[in-house]
């Protein structure tokens, strides 16, 4: 058993953490990394790329069925669901390999096994590392990092048994294809999985207990989203609960309640997407003056805990639980520590979320609700897809580009999309907002044409009145 001193050690090496110790190396930190399972955590391993492989093949199945509209002849278009499932991990792995690379590169030495906070204070923070049962090694750091993520929420009655209630990671290594499948939440993950076994034939049901579908949206792209999915062949169940589950030897009869009436749905195989916990048990919480409040550990604007020299990051510091947060917050918090002056605390609102289903969803910034509870006198524009020339070319019509503005600065305040490739358009709008850009820059920024790109711009002249193309 080894005991070590760093400057930095980070538990967990998901997205948020092994991006913070290489930050704090290239900072010239001495730093450790300690990880129980895999390098690049859920996101890289179980959940971002993993899905986001599974929901290409089906794009790509869904094209070649639909080829005869592009002027093209596919005959006898079929899938592999074996093979879609390789590729998706054969991708995984490929990047699991990288972050080590990563890491061995920007000199971070790496713990196999599962961090604890050991006690000790200022600069001499304690750490073991478990494996196998034992502690493996013991080490001493002035400030400690905890990334250690977050798991699926399971709801009592709703268990996931991994044959027939599946949570994500069940989902994403399918041995069969299922005929018909329900899914228990319509978030980001819940949506995504719907999308890809519908694309593939399944007959999706989407139970959610909110009244609308993705309802962290805004409203008018849910709208949107609802009638496209069902258009899809999707059956939408909003303001919805499911009571129970009765399983069988190859389906589940799931209750549902919805408008005071219940019902019953047979189908192969659930879903359970009803959102996670963080991972704060086992990690040496217990006597210190971290706070957690609903499984999340409260932090300050630079990520610190209530021990000081204790800090913590992404999906276990609460929402939004997104991987790219998780990584803007390490980096924030090491560069604090470094004591770098042009640091600033993360504006949660210049974050964008996406969600990759058909058509894709991506939004920054303040919903239309929000900015008007918010105070604000906004103008808002709007700007379809059916309009755009490339949108046409591409064979992608529908969808719509929204932005929310302070009416009286100027200040974009949000964007919300709906479509082909807006999971990529958005950073535009992201940046914009960081630099706290004004309907006047947009305007006067010229984009490329064709590109979907232009919707963006016209959504802004929509806005205030300039509309060309509509």
């Amino acid at each position: 058993m080894a005991d070590s001193s760093f400057d930095v050690v980070v538990v967990g090496a998901g997205p948020g953490g092994y991006v913070t110790a290489i930050r704090a190396a290239q900072l010239g930190m001495k730093t450790a990394v300690v990880e129980a399972n895999h390098l690049g955590g859920i996101c890289l391993n179980w959940g971002c790329i993993p899905t986001k492989a599974l929901l290409r093949s089906a794009e790509i199945y869904h094209y070649m069925k639909n080829a005869k509209a592009y002027g093209l002849s596919a005959e006898k278009v079929d899938f592999d669901l074996e093979a879609i499932v390789k590729r998706s991990r054969q991708v995984s792995s490929q990047l699991n390999k990288g972050v080590g690379g990563l890491l061995k590169k920007n000199k971070v030495t790496i713990f196999d096994g599962w961090g604890k906070l050991a006690g000790g204070t200022g600069g001499a923070r304690k750490v073991t590392v478990e494996k196998d049962g034992k502690v493996s090694d013991t080490l001493t750091a002035k400030h400690v990092i905890l990334a250690t993520g977050a798991r699926a929420r399971e709801l009592p009655g709703l268990e996931a048994d991994g044959k027939l209630v599946w949570t994500y990671k069940d989902a994403l290594v399918p041995k069969e294809m299922p005929k018909s499948l329900l899914v228990i939440g319509s978030g980001a993950i819940g949506i995504e999985f719907a999308s890809f076994f519908n694309t593939l034939g399944a007959k999706v049901t989407v139970v959610e207990v909110m009244d609308r579908v993705l309802p962290v949206e805004d409203e008018e792209i849910s709208a949107f989203a609802k009638k496209s999915f069902e258009k899809q062949g999707m059956t939408i169940m909003a303001g919805a609960t499911v009571k129970g589950l009765k399983k069988s030897a190859n389906n589940v009869t799931v209750t549902v309640e919805q408008g005071g009436k219940s019902q019953e749905i047979i189908v192969d195989r659930v879903i359970s997407a009803v959102g996670i916990v963080g991972n704060v048990e086992n990690i040496g919480l217990e006597g210190t003056k971290i706070k957690v409040d609903r499984t999340h550990v409260e932090i300050d604007e630079w990520c610190e805990t209530g021990e000081k020299g204790i800090y913590a990051i992404g999906d276990l510091a609460g929402p939004p639980w997104l991987a790219h947060k998780a990584e803007h917050e390490g980096v924030i918090c090491v560069e604090k520590i470094a004591g770098l002056k042009d640091v600033h605390p993360l504006n949660i609102r210049n974050i964008p979320g996406c969600t990759y289903c058909h058509p894709q969803v991506a939004s920054v910034g303040l919903t239309e609700k929000a900015a008007k509870e918010a105070g604000y006198d906004i103008k808002v524009g709007r700007f379809p897809f059916i309009g755009n020339g490339k949108a046409i070319a591409l064979g992608e019509p529908e969808g719509l580009i929204k932005s929310i503005f302070d009416a009286k600065t100027g200040e974009l305040l949000g964007a919300h999309m709906i479509g082909a490739e807006v999971t990529e358009l958005i950073q535009g709008y992201g940046i914009a907002k960081t630099l706290e850009t004004t309907e006047a820059e947009l305007m006067h920024t010229v984009f490329p044409h064709p590109t979907l790109s232009e919707m963006m711009h016209e959504s802004v002249l929509d806005a205030f009145d300039r509309v060309i193309h509509m």
